[in-house]
């Protein structure tokens, strides 16, 4: 790895650790075996970096959602939404360093416009692709109240789920239940 690789490995690794505001430019030149130099170096910043670091793992994150969405390919919309709630809820310890780095990327947008312009447009295209994933369309044929509705309350239910896996993962439903608890509020 070079040494912009094993900085960002490092300030990820902190991330999880010891969380965004606890970690300082030596924690993360020490994980990562680097000069504390190097940090303004390769980032401009600690923060620069932190930020970067904690996209980077929302983004593989994101991958690891899609993944479980792409697990129903075939079924029809419903049964697609029960698989890749089971598979996104049975994925979330494997995932959960990605989870943590997450909510601090989340936690930081509110004082970086960087992030929360970088989330945000992430946000969209993750509502997007889900309510077209789950629907079996072409994402660019989507109206904007299918993305807002079926791609914002699946992402809603996406980012809830993954907030409660970090602070109560026993009580977490299982897919089916979920599922079911979606059909309960929605069958009048």
């Amino acid at each position: 790895m070079s040494q912009r690789e094993d900085l960002l490995a490092g300030a990820r690794a902190c991330l999880v650790e010891k969380g965004y505001h606890r970690t300082t430019a030596r924690d993360i030149a020490a994980v990562s075996g680097s000069h504390l130099a190097s940090i303004g170096y390769h980032f401009g910043s600690k923060d620069a970096l932190m930020n970067l670091a904690a996209l980077q793992a929302q983004n593989e994150w994101g991958d690891a959602i899609e993944a479980a969405v792409r697990a129903g390919a075939g079924a029809g919309p419903a049964q697609r939404l029960r698989i890749a709630l089971e598979e996104l809820i049975s994925s979330l310890p494997r995932h959960r360093e990605l989870v943590v780095a997450t909510m601090q990327a989340y936690a930081q947008a509110e004082f970086d416009e960087g992030i929360r312009h970088a989330l945000a447009d992430a946000g969209e295209s993750a509502r997007r692709a889900l309510a077209a994933m789950l629907l079996d369309r072409d994402p660019g044929d989507l109206d904007a109240e299918t993305v807002a509705g079926v791609g914002g309350a699946v992402y809603a239910t996406v980012v809830g789920l993954a907030v409660q896996s970090v602070l109560a993962p026993e009580s977490l439903p299982t897919g089916e239940q979920a599922a079911a608890a979606l059909r309960t509020l929605t069958c009048e």
